[in-house]
């Protein structure tokens, strides 16, 4: 399956209002509640926000870089990127939230700011990977809805829209996994009869042997595929469920 074409207005929508979700559960914590474990191993409440933070302006410098032709990378370095989130993680929840809407706002400048003649210009996002500028609300997007699950506030993946749900198998099925070597050749199939393939390609001997096929709805399929769900809820169809690379 093809990628979906980039919709630029209407993901530009979709993060300011996944934004806004995003805060008002913020807004309920409190200095305590930040300080606690999150659902990402190693990584408190104050963790995933200060990362959200720090992620709005390292995909407004890409929006930049599209826009003005002047090279402008995410992150200062990846030391940088892992320190400023560190040292963020502890901050009491009012200047948590701060942080949340000032940087949400630049991001918000930033889509705004980028003419429709620049959409398809590529810039080159952490770890080398390429994408087009009028992707990069997905991205964030993708950042804002998933760690608003790892937050552990109530939030799961089975309450996010089916809109994001069918784009983000999409983008992990056709990008994220796409012949990925440590996954082996897989079948998606949601419950309402679509299908995907993903994980790395049969070669050789192995090049006519049926891929693993998983099957449940789209929303368990992300689920699994970002280590945000319930494999139970998945029919692997008596095959063991192969162990998904992080994200």
């Amino acid at each position: 399956m093809t990628l979906t074409p980039p919709d630029f207005p209407h993901d530009v929508a979709a993060v300011r209002e996944a934004t806004d979700r995003l805060l008002v559960s913020v807004s309920k914590l409190d200095d305590a509640a930040i300080g606690e474990p999150s659902l990402l191993p190693g990584w408190t409440r104050g963790h995933v926000l200060a990362h959200l933070a720090r992620n709005a302006d390292a995909l407004g410098n890409l929006l930049t870089w599209a826009r003005t032709d002047v090279r402008t990378p995410m992150y200062a370095s990846a030391e940088a990127r892992e320190r400023d989130i560190e040292q963020g993680a502890d901050r009491p929840l009012a200047a948590q939230l701060e942080d949340l809407r000032e940087t949400a706002a630049r991001f918000d400048a930033a889509m705004e700011e980028l003419p429709e003649a620049r959409r398809a210009f590529e810039v080159e996002m952490r770890n080398g990977v390429v994408e087009r500028a009028d992707r990069l609300p997905l991205r964030r997007l993708a950042e804002l809805e998933l760690h608003h699950v790892d937050l552990g506030v109530g939030h799961t993946v089975g309450q996010l829209s089916p809109a994001f749900i069918d784009r983000e198998l999409d983008f992990l099925s056709a990008v994220k996994f796409a012949g990925h070597p440590d996954l082996p050749p897989l079948e998606l199939r949601a419950d309402d009869g679509r299908r995907w393939r993903t994980g790395r390609t049969a070669t050789g001997p192995d090049a006519a042997a049926a891929p693993l096929v998983v099957t449940g709805s789209a929303a368990d399929l992300v689920g699994w595929l970002t280590g945000r769900g319930d494999d139970a809820k998945l029919d692997s169809h008596g095959c063991v469920l192969p162990a998904v690379p992080p994200l």
